[in-house]
C-alpha cells in the first residue's frame, strides 16, 4: 500500500481536503494519514466534525499574537518531525497558506514525493493576496504532482516551465465539499444565532452576505469597506446584512466600531461550514475578500462581489460570476447598488456559467495517484 499524508492547518484547506481524504480512505491501494496543524484552532475543528474526519495526528501549533515568521519556523520543525517518524510516500497540500508551504518544504527536505491540489493559481503581484501569493508559488516550485483546477490554472504552471505530464486539471475539490455540505443542511437545517428566524422561514427579503479577512486590506481598506457597507445598510433598509466576523482583532475593531446598532446590520460570530453554506444558499448576493467564497457561492447561483483589487481566481470574473471592487467605498455601493437595483444585471451574474467543476475532483485525483 502506497502511504498518503494529507497535511493542513486552516479552514479553507479542510473544506477541500477532508473529501479528498474520505475518498483516499476507500480506495484500498492507500494508507491514509491526516496531519493538522492547527492554524485555525476552532474554526478547523468544526470543519472536521462536519465531514466526519478525526486526525491521526494534531500539531496543535498555533500560539497568541505569532508573526508569520514565527508560525513558518515552528511549522517546518514540527511537520519535519511528524515526517521523519510517520515516512509517507507521499504528501498532500492545498491551496496557498504557511501550511502548504511549509509542508510542501519540509517534504522535499525529506525527499518524499509532493502533491499540489488546487495548484496553478496566480495574480502576478507578490503582495496581493498576502503572503498567499508566495506561498503558492513557491509550492509550485517544490511540488512533483500539480491537480490544476481549471485550464487557465494549468497554462499558468506550463508557462512557469512545470513539465506537462506532471500537470493535471482536475476540478475544484471545494465543488465536492459543497455537494456534500448541502445535503447535511438538507438533512440538519441549523439555526445560526444572531440570524433573524424569518429569514429562513418565510421573509423573502433581499440578504447580502459578506465575509472578509484579507491581510492586505488591514487598516484603512478595512475601514473604507466597512463605510460601504454602512451606506448600502442605511441606502437598504429592508434588505438585510449579514456579516460573520473574523476573530482577527485587526477585522473586528473596524467592523464593530462603524457597523455596531444598525437594526438591518447583523454581526454575528463565525460559523461551521454547513451553517455558512446554508447563508450562503439563502444569500441574495455576497460581499467577500475570500478565495474560496468566489468559487463556492457561484456554484449555488449567488453573484459575488470581491473586495480586492486582484484575484487569482480569473475565471470565475471572465465567466460573469464574479467582479472585483476592490476595498473602494464607492465602486461597493456602486456595485450592490446595481446588483439589487438592477434584475437584468443580476440575472446575468447570478446564470452565468460556473467554472469550477462537477463535484468530482477528488475521484479524478485518486485515480491519478493509483496509477
Amino acid at each position: 500500500m502506497k502511504k498518503v499524508s494529507l497535511i493542513f492547518g486552516t479552514r479553507p484547506e479542510a473544506i477541500k481536503l477532508c473529501p479528498l481524504a474520505l475518498e483516499l480512505q476507500r480506495h484500498p491501494q492507500f494508507q491514509t494519514q491526516v496531519c493538522v496543524t492547527g492554524q485555525h484552532r476552532e474554526m478547523l475543528d468544526q470543519v472536521l466534525r462536519v465531514f466526519r474526519v478525526k486526525p491521526d495526528i494534531d500539531l496543535n501549533l498555533m500560539r497568541p499574537d505569532q508573526t508569520l515568521a514565527e508560525l513558518t519556523a515552528r511549522a517546518i520543525t514540527a511537520i519535519d518531525r511528524y515526517l521523519a517518524e510517520h515516512q509517507p510516500d507521499v504528501v498532500i497540500v492545498q491551496g496557498d497558506t504557511t501550511t502548504s508551504f511549509c509542508g510542501a518544504l519540509a517534504a522535499f527536505y525529506r525527499r518524499i514525493e509532493v502533491a499540489h491540489v488546487e495548484a496553478g493559481l496566480r495574480t502576478g503581484n507578490k503582495l496581493s493576496p498576502f503572503p498567499e501569493e508566495i506561498n503558492r508559488v513557491m509550492t509550485s516550485r517544490i511540488a512533483d504532482r500539480h491537480f490544476a483546477p481549471t485550464e487557465w490554472a494549468k497554462k499558468n504552471l506550463l508557462k512557469e516551465g512545470v513539465a506537462q505530464d506532471r500537470v493535471f486539471v482536475t476540478g475544484n475539490t471545494v465543488i465536492d465539499a459543497l455537494h456534500i455540505a448541502v445535503e447535511v443542511i438538507r438533512r440538519n437545517p441549523p439555526e445560526i444565532p444572531g440570524v433573524p428566524r424569518g429569514l429562513f422561514n418565510g421573509d423573502r427579503r433581499p440578504m447580502v452576505l459578506i465575509t472578509g479577512h484579507r491581510r492586505e486590506n488591514f487598516g484603512p481598506g478595512f475601514r473604507s469597506l466597512c463605510e460601504a457597507i454602512s451606506d448600502l445598510a442605511e441606502r437598504f433598509r429592508h434588505t438585510a446584512f449579514v456579516y460573520p466576523v473574523h476573530l482577527n482583532p485587526n477585522v473586528r475593531k473596524p467592523v464593530f466600531d462603524v457597523l455596531s446598532g444598525r437594526p438591518n446590520v447583523h454581526l454575528i460570530e463565525p460559523l461551521s461550514y454547513p451553517s455558512f453554506v446554508a447563508l450562503m444558499n439563502r444569500s441574495t448576493l455576497v460581499l467577500t475578500d475570500s478565495g474560496g467564497v468566489q468559487e463556492e457561492a457561484p456554484g449555488l447561483g449567488k453573484p459575488v462581489l470581491v473586495m480586492r483589487d486582484t484575484t487569482e481566481r480569473p475565471e470565475a470574473v471572465e465567466a460573469g460570476t464574479v467582479a472585483l471592487t476592490g476595498t473602494h467605498r464607492e465602486t461597493i455601493v456602486r456595485s450592490v447598488t446595481m446588483l439589487l437595483s438592477d434584475r437584468r444585471a443580476y440575472e446575468t451574474m447570478s446564470r452565468a456559467v460556473h467554472p469550477y467543476g462537477d463535484g468530482k475532483a477528488c475521484q479524478r485525483i485518486v485515480a491519478i495517484l493509483a496509477n
